[in-house]
């Protein structure tokens, strides 16, 4: 007996099927979008200011309209999955190991800002941008840290912590940086802006503190696995070089904020102990890096959190020319000449992945969409029917059945009818054989 419900039939090898086959495989890659995938504009953007610092400025104006395109393009994508999955983008949001991610559209909207004005002298952009890093920056802050503090079912230390939380330090250093950047054009407002860069510094410096003595302690005090050893540990490296940055800025700036002058001796101290713990991490983490990949053999494959990795080298470069500049100590200019090709290098080799990953992503879809036998007479979902031993069995044809468009929280709001009609299909009279269709 045949369940109620529209007829299945194999799909037409036409347009209309090819678009709805194709639209359900780039839902499921939206709705499974990495929250960290704004890291990728936040160490392009500032690859590119470290290469126009030391001239390299062909460099430069390439990564900054890249980045102004791979922007906009992050934005549409997770603005199409906060209005298609919500539910989903709020797990993500409170989840240990995910939530941190977040941080990272509020550092890339300020990092883009400081481009604007570095590159391009476009203060009206820059400011719109700091705008909205401060609008994103209060409530990301605030909700991921009290749905850490609330919810009742927790991790271990061991599980729930890893170098992206520092994350949350790198978006507040990159407030702070942008607004003392910008304190110079707000006129009659430069000295409150420069004591809301500064509170914003203090902030942050703090709350690296507190959150590296946890990652320490995790470091030396439980198991560690290659796997743990994740590309966002670059971030221990890359939250102080920041905050580097930041110090500079506001030493650069104690001219025009007179009261920067008087703790100016306590602004050049942190700026060294944060640029040298900055430099103590890195042969740190490039030593992990070989345990991982060379003694342990773990795979190097591409994945979003790399663009963590490659935020760090950039932003040491810069930091390490401005703090030459600010302090002064010419001798670290030379530094920072040697270090932008490495930071330039490590960015290549990213996107070098990231096209790989587009590419074999788009290979392996239309693959599967040649694959599927039937669509979801119900939502229009691709479907999967297989018969093994005499015995039905009937799939979305989706990779992640989370990915169907009909899927709400636990259950398929279709019911899963689709399958249930698929069971009960004459095809089954007659196993599939591999030459023939259904």
């Amino acid at each position: 007996m045949r369940a109620n419900g529209p007829p299945v039939t194999a799909p037409k090898d036409s347009p209309g099927t090819a678009r709805t086959r194709l639209r359900a495989t780039i839902e499921g890659e939206v709705r499974n979008l990495a929250p960290a995938y704004f890291g990728l504009v936040m160490a392009t953007g500032i690859v590119s200011i470290a290469a126009h610092s030391l001239e390299m400025e062909l460099v430069a104006a390439g990564l900054f309209w890249f980045n102004l395109a791979a922007y906009g393009t992050l934005w549409l994508v997770t603005l199409w999955r906060i209005a298609r999955y919500p539910r989903r983008l709020f797990h993500d949001l409170i989840d240990h190991n995910v939530g941190p991610g977040f941080f990272t559209v509020v550092a890339g909207t300020c990092i883009l800002g400081s481009q604007f004005i570095v590159i391009r002298e476009d203060y009206p952009a820059a400011i719109a941008l700091w705008a909205l890093g401060i609008v994103l920056w209060i409530p990301l802050t605030y909700a991921i840290f009290t749905a850490f503090t609330v919810k009742r079912e927790k991790p271990t230390l061991a599980e729930g912590i890893n170098g992206a939380w520092l994350l949350a330090v790198v978006a507040t250093q990159s407030v702070a940086n942008l607004s003392g950047q910008l304190s110079f054009h707000f006129g009659a407002y430069k000295l409150l802006t420069n004591f809301f860069a500064l509170s914003m510094w203090l902030w942050g410096g703090m709350l690296y503190i507190w959150m590296i003595s946890l990652i320490f302690y995790r470091y030396t005090f439980f198991r560690f696995e290659p796997g743990d050893l994740s590309p966002p540990y670059w971030i221990n490296m890359g939250a102080v070089a920041i905050s580097t940055l930041t110090d500079s800025r506001l030493i650069l700036n104690t001219p025009h904020a007179p009261f920067l002058k008087s703790i100016l001796p306590f602004l050049e101290g942190f700026t060294i102990f944060f640029w040298a713990t900055a430099t103590w991490w890195i042969p740190m983490l490039a030593i992990l890096a070989v345990w991982r990949h060379v003694y342990r053999r773990y795979p190097l494959t591409y994945h979003p959190l790399y663009w963590g990795a490659v935020f760090p080298l950039g932003m040491y470069t810069a930091c390490t020319f401005q703090l030459g500049q600010a302090a002064p100590l010419p001798f670290l200019i030379p530094v920072a000449e040697s270090f932008v090709y490495v930071a330039v290098s490590a960015w290549v080799l990213a996107f070098a992945g990231l096209l790989h990953t587009l590419v074999t992503t788009v290979r392996k879809g239309l693959e599967r969409i040649r694959r599927m036998d039937f669509f979801c007479p119900f939502v229009g979902c691709p479907v999967s029917l297989e018969v093994v031993e005499g015995k039905a069995r009937a799939d979305h044809g989706i990779a992640d059945i989370r990915s169907c468009t009909a899927f709400e929280g636990e259950e398929l709001s279709c019911g899963k009818k689709c399958i249930e009609l698929l069971r009960s299909s004459p095809m089954l009279e007659t196993p599939r054989s591999a030459s023939s269709g259904p």
